[in-house]
């Protein structure tokens, strides 16, 4: 008998995974350009902390979305760019996009909703 095939192992996990974060699928947009110095990608992403950006950048260097190159300089100077795993992942987060540009109106009236329901029941 064939081991069973679990929904748990599918190796889609891994994108969704990859993406999880907040920032994660942002930080990713914003380089597809090209790269980018921290500053400029705080710049133009606005909203995001030097820590969190830190954080994003170092976990998506950590699973190879992104290459971290230094720059011996004086000042020194690093830049972030995407790798092709990286590129790879600008269609899903396009499609992601057209998806939301459709979805969002909706998503956000069943959360008013969901919301209002729930003050209503009260404890």
């Amino acid at each position: 008998m064939d081991d069973p095939e679990f929904v748990a192992d599918c190796r889609t996990r891994l994108g969704l995974d990859l993406l999880s974060g907040t920032w994660t699928g942002v930080v990713l947009w914003t380089l597809k350009d090209g790269p980018l110095r921290p500053r400029e990608l705080q710049d133009r992403i606005g909203g995001i902390s030097h820590k969190v950006l830190t954080e994003t950048l170092r976990r998506l260097e950590h699973n190879g979305m992104v290459v971290r190159r230094r720059y011996a300089e004086a000042p020194p100077r690093v830049e972030y760019e995407l790798t092709g795993p990286g590129r790879g992942m600008l269609e899903p987060l396009s499609a992601l996009g057209r998806w939301t540009e459709r979805y969002a109106a909706d998503v956000l009236d069943a959360q008013e909703r969901a919301a209002g329901e729930g003050a209503l029941s009260g404890p």
